[in-house]
């Protein structure tokens, strides 16, 4: 079970995220989950969509650089501690997490995290073992 990600690289300069969201406007996809970090020359705006097929073929077109990840999402009880719990679980494991960010949804009671790790297999089998809840889908 795994989340699918694009990455932009984006010009470090005014208006280069509207752009970004502007071509997703345009292809009606519905913009789900965002993170952006950036250095002094350039950004790199990580999402889940809707349609990352869709939304990596109409930034491309529109002269983006994209790229497509596959990630680990997982559903976490949104009280304290509860990420904490899945890291522990993680550290002892011996698994590197190379970045990871959150996804906020309405339902009550619930946090959604997305994590970049160098062996998703592995890592979700690991998670599903210790009861982590492992979501391939954020719609």
């Amino acid at each position: 079970m795994v989340v699918n990600q694009i990455a932009v690289f984006l010009e470090n300069k005014q208006g280069r995220i509207y752009d970004f969201a502007k071509v997703i406007a345009e292809a009606k996809i519905d913009l789900v989950s965002m993170s952006i970090a950036d250095t002094e020359e350039f950004g790199i705006l990580r999402a889940v969509t809707s349609d990352n097929k869709k939304a990596v073929e109409a930034l491309k077109k529109a002269g983006f650089t994209v790229i497509s990840t596959d990630m680990i999402g997982i559903e976490i009880p949104d009280v304290p501690g509860s990420l904490a719990k899945v890291l522990k679980i993680m550290s002892e494991e011996k698994i590197q997490i190379e970045y990871l960010y959150s996804y906020a949804r309405s339902e009550a009671n619930k946090a959604y995290i997305i994590l970049k790790v160098a062996d998703n297999e592995k890592t979700v089998q690991l998670l599903n073992k210790r009861g982590v809840k492992v979501v391939s889908d954020f719609k």
